[in-house]
């Protein structure tokens, strides 16, 4: 079962009628974004941590490829009260698809192209490691190009008959050159040419832990530190690193979750 902007009341106490009130905006399934909002002054917990949340009350909640049946999120108000919310996580069904004609070496990659692999990571986490306040995700978000959706979140790749890592983005199919526009407003935080798998790759970072990548670009057109805007031209789709044709590969993560674009354009709409 799907949830499609589903906006939820929890009211839950075990021993007051003053329980704290959450309103979540979102998907609750798995890859879902979830907007949610607390009275100023209260907690949100989740998983033991408490969630950023600004000034008025709201949070992001991103929720995993295999996020369980269930979540609990605990609200803690200004007077100390602690209230416990569950919700039912809709589980999701991937498809598996079967991708031939990828060069070899990024199939096996040798010593020396782990050693270049490693080094990527680094740079992609550490483009992904700042906690920042901003919250440039409120304003919402667009579609970063118009084009053929090729590629779905979740599905599972299989290069020349190796099974590999889910995909977690959404491609979208257009010609080498085709403008990349900024999906929401925020901060570039990386911005290379080539990188081992995603070739050309933008980082941007919209505030409260959540970021879009973009992928097998062949050209960038903003530099890292820039501040862009939503609809900003940002970058040029490309076919480099692992990739058999021109697409744009387009991920977003909620700092380690990594979570599906295309969801978050329903819970995020731009305003």
């Amino acid at each position: 079962m799907s949830f499609r902007w589903l906006l939820l009341w929890a009211l839950v106490s075990c021993f007051s009628l003053q329980a704290s009130p959450l309103v979540l905006q979102g998907s609750l399934q798995q890859g879902g974004l979830v907007l949610g909002e607390i009275a100023p002054g209260s907690v949100a917990f989740y998983q033991g941590k408490p969630l950023q949340t600004t000034p008025s009350g709201q949070f992001l909640l991103g929720l995993g490829r295999e996020a369980p049946e269930s979540i609990e999120l605990t609200v803690v108000d200004a007077k100390s009260m602690q209230t416990i919310h569950k919700f039912a996580i809709s589980q999701r069904q991937y498809s598996i698809q079967r991708v031939n004609g990828v060069p070899s070496k990024t199939v096996t990659p040798s010593d020396v192209d782990l050693a270049r692999i490693r080094s990527d990571s680094a740079l992609v986490r550490q483009a992904r490691k700042d906690r920042t306040s901003e919250m440039d995700f409120l304003a919402g978000f667009q579609k970063p190009l118009i084009g053929p959706i090729t590629g779905v979140y979740g599905s599972q790749r299989v290069y020349n008959g190796v099974p590999k890592n889910p995909h977690y983005g959404v491609d979208y199919a257009a010609p080498t050159g085709t403008e990349v526009v900024a999906p929401a407003a925020g901060i570039v935080r990386l911005a290379h040419p080539d990188l081992f798998y995603s070739g050309g790759t933008m980082i941007i970072d919209h505030g409260h832990g959540l970021s879009s990548s973009f992928l097998h670009l062949s050209g960038l057109l903003v530099a890292e530190g820039t501040r862009v805007r939503r609809g900003q031209p940002i970058a040029l789709v490309g076919a480099t690193g692992r990739a058999t044709g021109p697409h744009l590969d387009w991920r977003m993560n909620w700092h380690q979750q990594r979570i599906d674009p295309q969801l978050v354009l329903e819970t995020l709409p731009s305003k």
